[in-house]
């Protein structure tokens, strides 16, 4: 079964899911639970859609999945929380590669192969409020690394979180940000194809669930190891399939600050990219959020 096909049936069954409480209830909520053995993996280059989102291969179209509503239904539990840790990454070196996979870049240079390993928080100011976000130094330095390196040559400034994806269209909750040339719009296919120009690899897979108020790495579903500036808040605990699935993607953080700036953007919707809102499921393009979400700044704090 094609990545495709599973995001196809994915589409169906929570369709179907959604039909039956409706007959059962008289409302139409959504299951929370989404089987993770459907394996659906998305983030391409940093788009997420089981596809690539780095690059558009399949072009089969999905069965009809349930219609999205005007408002993503965020869930409402509490953000994970840092695991505690003994882990020592003193003595850490980290590489940096050029990114010769062809995608847009902002080239700012490449971070230095030796981490501090001194950062405690990231502050992520947008137009919609600031959202502060624990950082796990300790099992993801070289990640952290990047994002140091990248918030003090002003990466992120001015650039828009480009892609809101819902249970509702793809069963995940989750805001990606980081392609420094995404122009957010609905329109634009080369939205999450942006980067620095480097690549590093994974770091503390399974380290934190991608559950509800982690933020972790965006990367192509087929390329592990191809991290580079894109990352995804969560605000699902259904997002935790993923990891269930062994999908790739570097968990780095919890959001400490500002889940309900994240849970504002989640329920005023989203932008269906050309107006279809499986294309995005295809892999031909993001749905961007409703509300615009820019980055104004980021910080990372000791």
């Amino acid at each position: 079964m094609t990545d495709v096909d599973r995001q196809t049936q994915l589409a169906r069954e929570h369709r179907e899911r959604q039909e039956q409480r409706a007959k059962t209830t008289g409302t139409s909520k959504r299951n929370t639970f989404i089987g993770a053995g459907v394996g659906l993996v998305i983030v391409a280059g940093g788009i997420f859609a089981a596809t690539t989102l780095m690059g558009n291969k399949e072009d089969t179209k999905p069965a009809a999945a349930a219609s999205p509503s005007a408002s993503a239904s965020a869930d409402v539990s509490a953000p994970a929380a840092l695991p505690s840790t003994t882990a020592n990454p003193t003595g850490v070196t980290c590489t940096y590669r050029k990114d010769d996979s062809g995608g847009l870049a902002k080239n700012v240079g490449r971070p230095p192969s030796k981490p501090d390993l001194k950062a405690k928080n990231m502050t992520v100011v947008t137009n919609q409020g600031t959202i502060v976000i624990e950082l796990a130094t300790a099992q993801a330095p070289c990640t952290i690394n990047s994002f140091e390196f990248l918030a003090k040559k002003n990466f992120f400034d001015n650039t828009r979180c480009h892609r809101l994806a819902t249970p509702e269209t793809v069963g995940l909750g989750l805001l990606q940000c980081g392609d420094p040339l995404a122009k957010a719009d609905g329109k634009r296919a080369a939205d999450g194809t942006g980067g620095p120009g480097y690549l590093f690899d994974d770091e503390n897979l399974g380290g934190i669930p991608l559950g509800r108020g982690t933020v972790a790495m965006a990367q192509a579903s087929e390329d592990a190891n191809s991290n580079g500036s894109q990352f995804f808040f969560s605000f699902s605990d259904e997002n935790t399939q993923l990891t269930a699935s062994g999908a790739a993607f570097t968990p780095f953080g919890v959001v400490v600050k500002g889940m309900d700036i994240v849970d504002k953007i989640a329920k005023g919707g989203i932008i269906p990219f050309n107006g279809d809102p499986l294309a995005d499921v295809r892999g031909e393009g993001s749905n961007a959020p409703k509300l615009p979400v820019i980055i104004k700044d980021v910080k990372v704090t000791r």
